[in-house]
């Protein structure tokens, strides 16, 4: 006789669901794959699926899709001139600023990171002031950003404001005419140093194109693409802030050759001390000139048929121009004359420059490498 009671019924329910529960966790904990059980990830096992853990910053160590969806990106590592050349704009800048403030001023290089246009632009906190720049030379532009805090700070020492280390409070206003103009002279002397530090590797000319005050409107590439940042630290005795400077990867590569490089000089290519005894050798070098009066061209069997007496006809005169050369190298021409009792050349025309300049050598040679 079944029992009908809706008590015992769910009793027998919930030691039903406790049965399946048990086996749940069962097949979980031995990790059968056919237990038809779903088992929900965990957050550790999502952040190590997704690449995103707190403790990895480099780009070199992400993992997972975090870095399948950053394998385009470059690291600045790869450009080891770069870092060179910042560590010369800290230096410059750091002069520059103490005669423009007048104040005792500390300029160091926090970070050099590869970053997505788009993701940084989203990231600037506001205000702000954004600095549009353009490199005539590479024909691309490049963006420079200064926090409120050291744009302030600047009005500050600028205007006279005492020494305070202090917060100022911002009230959310936007900045007006005296203030951007004060900035941008400090962001006139940045990219003035910019351009010294870069002079030693490339000459180029950096001018303000226009300010902005909003990330929107200082779009100067697409949100995708790869840029390089470089993060300064300016302190002025309890003032100051951090300036920005951010170049696409498409700005840098008309130099993206020379950045490759590992030290300075190997982008000259010279050495001192090699140079002068080069120099040396030279000009302590022999070479026989041949002093030509005529070349002409006869068939090989007219040279077979040669006797001694015959006679060559040369068509040229007495007055006619003598050709030095070296080798079957043609330097100049002359006239045969005599000193005494030696037959002498007068030279009637200066040297002939060669042809192959020194920037030629270097394309052929490079050339002949990438045929090897």
């Amino acid at each position: 006789m079944a029992d009908n009671d809706p008590q015992n019924a769910g009793g027998d329910n919930d030691s039903i669901a406790a049965e399946w529960t048990a086996m749940i966790e069962a097949a979980a904990t031995a990790n059968v794959p056919d237990a038809g059980v779903d088992r929900l990830l965990n957050q550790d096992e999502i952040d190590n699926l997704l690449g995103f853990q707190a403790e990895e910053s480099e780009l070199n160590n992400r993992t997972g899709l975090r870095a399948i969806v950053d394998s385009a990106m470059v690291s600045y590592e790869r450009l080891p001139m770069l870092e060179i050349v910042f560590d010369r704009l800290v230096r410059l800048l750091t002069t520059s600023l103490r005669n423009f403030f007048s104040d005792n001023v500390e300029v160091s290089l926090s970070d050099i990171t590869s970053v997505r246009f788009g993701d940084y632009i989203n990231s600037i906190p506001l205000p702000t002031i954004l600095a549009v720049f353009k490199a005539e030379e590479w024909d691309n532009f490049g963006l420079i950003t200064v926090d409120s805090a050291l744009a302030y700070s600047v009005i500050d020492v600028l205007l006279g404001g005492r020494r305070s280390t202090t917060t100022v409070r911002l009230d959310g206003r936007p900045y007006s005419t005296i203030e951007t103009s004060l900035v941008r002279r400090m962001l006139d002397l940045v990219l003035t140093d910019t351009e010294m530090a870069f002079k030693p590797l490339t000459t180029v000319n950096l001018a303000i194109d226009r300010l902005e005050t909003n990330p929107r409107f200082a779009s100067i590439s697409r949100p995708a693409n790869a840029a390089i940042l470089i993060q300064l630290r300016i302190d002025m005795e309890g003032r100051g802030g951090s300036v920005e400077i951010l170049l696409p990867y498409a700005t840098i590569e008309p130099i993206r050759e020379l950045l490759l490089q590992s030290f300075m000089g190997e982008k000259f290519g010279r050495d001192p001390i090699w140079e002068d005894h080069l120099a040396t050798e030279i000009w302590q070098a022999h070479a026989d000139i041949d002093a030509i009066l005529h070349e002409t061209k006869l068939p090989l069997r007219q040279m077979m048929a040669l006797k001694v007496g015959d006679t060559l006809i040369f068509d040229v005169e007495p007055g006619s121009p003598v050709r030095l050369k070296c080798g079957d190298v043609l330097l100049t021409e002359g006239r045969m004359g005599r000193t005494g009792t030696h037959i002498a050349v007068r030279i009637s025309r200066p040297l002939r420059k060669s042809k192959m300049t020194f920037a030629a050598y270097e394309a052929s040679a490079s050339a002949r490498k990438d045929t090897k």
